[in-house]
């Protein structure tokens, strides 16, 4: 009965194209008078061949290959949707937002994996240098777009076509399916004229009536939530080199609301459900994948996270451990009963929200149970200076530190380890007066070779603010001017400040002198 039904609509549609007469191609231009001439969106390519005019050879010609390419892509679309609607035997209507849901679900692990490299590339992007060279830097543009690039590589940081990838694939995609459902509209295919349904009887008309401005509507409200959900969700545009370009793309697509509201009462009702499915598909896709338990499952959880920890000293040297008790069934965990590391990852907890109070507590135990657990000092003295009780925080710090100096640390975390623990025994040592001290500790991270670790490079940056400001306050300029330059080939944010150090400003503050709350110390 398949078989059957297949050659009799074939056969129904041989004889509807060889009638040239056939009153639904005499009302196909009227359809098409409604909007602009063009490709996507005017009448069939075969008729818009028959206007062309003689002359200009060349250009005829590529327009008649690309036209041919269009149309070759567009019958197999249609035919596509022609077996499926012959095999099925469903409604038009059906057809069309059933395939478009298949046709989405397809392109789901491309959205998935684009999703992946676009959240790896917005921790990377604060480590990279800027893409045009910072003024005073000497880099001419390809030097420095060369310069980006090797850091880009070196840092294992994905491409940057990443970021359009996703969006390439789906809109192109989504043009060759609208236009081959305009195509059948306008082609009066067989079945479309009674192939809707409630308000959309017929899908080759266009909206009209009491019922008209539905679709319109429809897809104008459709597209604005799917902006406000997609710029929700998005991680890059959270960094701040693309700050401003994202925020200017979403003002341009919140203004394109109003102008698909009338550009569909243009089109014909079967391209308005295609669009109006592809729109819904676009929201409820998104909204799932933005759930927790989903987003965690995928792979795709935790871009705000890592970007608070980024700028986090106290949370980038901790591996947060999930403190589990299938005994207690929910019940409260005594202290004594959890290891070191263990105490250190609560603390990490109540520090990210603020809770120095309950974290200090837990570093100290943790120092009870095994005193030489350095990652338990430099947290307890980060914590402790936040509280402003520098002396203390120094005693840690420093003594971290003579540890970290005595071990010759060679791997990636040692290392970053002494860096965080002498940036910050720097710090106290200036903010209680001890000036000479407090150079010494950010000296011997300014003199240690630049890491190649994405965090401890941005660590690394941190203390060669903090040096070449301390030592300008002590009228070293050209030195702190040295530092500076280094800082701003990867962060041109500290260009002023370089700019102040040159023209010999007579006061430049020590970053995080004024707020005990500071977690990143930049310069005021």
């Amino acid at each position: 009965m398949a078989f059957r039904r297949v050659l009799l609509s074939h056969l129904s549609r041989s004889r509807h194209s060889c009638s040239s007469l056939s009153p639904h191609h005499v009302s196909a231009p009227s359809t098409a008078l409604v909007l602009p001439q063009s490709r996507l969106f005017s009448t069939p390519t075969d008729l818009d061949s028959q206007t062309v005019l003689g002359g200009g050879g060349g250009l005829d010609l590529g327009q008649d290959m690309i036209g041919a390419s269009h149309d070759s892509l567009t019958r197999h679309v249609i035919s596509l949707l022609d077996s499926y609607h012959d095999l099925t035997g469903l409604p038009w209507w059906v057809v069309i937002a059933s395939s478009t849901v298949a046709f989405r679900t397809a392109l789901l692990p491309v959205l998935i994996l684009q999703r992946k490299q676009t959240k790896t590339i917005s921790q990377f992007l604060p480590k990279l240098p800027p893409f045009w060279p910072p003024k005073g830097s000497g880099r001419s543009v390809v030097e420095q777009l060369m310069l980006f690039r090797n850091e880009r590589k070196a840092l294992g940081c994905p491409s940057f076509f990443w970021i359009p990838a996703y969006f390439s694939i789906q809109i192109s995609c989504f043009f060759m399916w609208i236009t081959s459902i305009r195509r059948m509209s306008l082609d009066h295919h067989p079945g479309f004229d009674t192939g809707g349904t409630l308000w959309f009887q017929n899908l080759t008309e266009i909206p009209n009536g009491l019922y008209g401005p539905i679709f319109p509507f429809l897809i104008a409200a459709l597209h604005y939530t799917n902006t406000r959900i997609a710029f929700s969700a998005s991680s890059v545009h959270k960094v701040d080199k693309f700050a401003e370009l994202a925020k200017t793309y979403k003002i341009f697509l919140n203004f394109l609301t109003f102008a698909l509201y009338f550009l569909a009462f243009q089109m014909p009702q079967g391209s308005l459900l295609y669009w109006s499915t592809n729109l819904s598909f676009s929201i409820a896709q998104q909204s799932i994948i933005k759930h927790p338990v989903v987003s965690a499952k995928l792979g795709l959880q935790g871009d705000d996270t890592v970007q608070k920890k980024a700028g986090n000293p106290m949370l980038t040297n901790i591996e947060e451990a999930k403190l589990t008790d299938s005994s207690s069934k929910g019940g409260l965990i005594s202290g004594h009963d959890l290891t070191p590391k263990e105490l250190v990852a609560l603390s990490a907890k109540y520090l990210s929200g603020g809770q120095k109070e309950k974290s200090i507590p837990l570093l100290r135990l943790a120092l009870e149970k095994d005193p030489e657990y350095l990652q338990a000092m430099v947290i307890l003295g980060q914590a402790l200076y936040q509280k402003e009780q520098f002396a203390e925080a120094a005693k840690y710090l420093e003594r971290a530190a003579s540890k970290l100096i005595d071990a010759c640390p060679t791997e990636v975390e040692e290392v970053d380890l002494l860096i965080v623990a002498s940036q910050w025994a720097g710090v106290s040592n200036i903010r209680q007066g001890k000036t000479s001290e407090g150079i010494t500790h950010l000296e011997r991270v300014a003199n240690m070779e630049e890491p190649d670790d994405p965090k401890s490079k941005a660590h690394y940056l941190d203390a060669l603010v903090l040096y070449s400001s301390a030592i300008f306050n002590e009228g070293r300029r050209e030195e702190a001017a040295k530092c500076l330059r280094r800082v701003v080939a990867y962060d041109p944010s500290f260009q002023e400040l370089l700019k102040q150090c040159e023209e010999e400003d007579d006061s430049i503050p020590i970053a995080g002198s004024s707020s005990s709350n500071s977690t990143t110390h930049k310069p005021l």
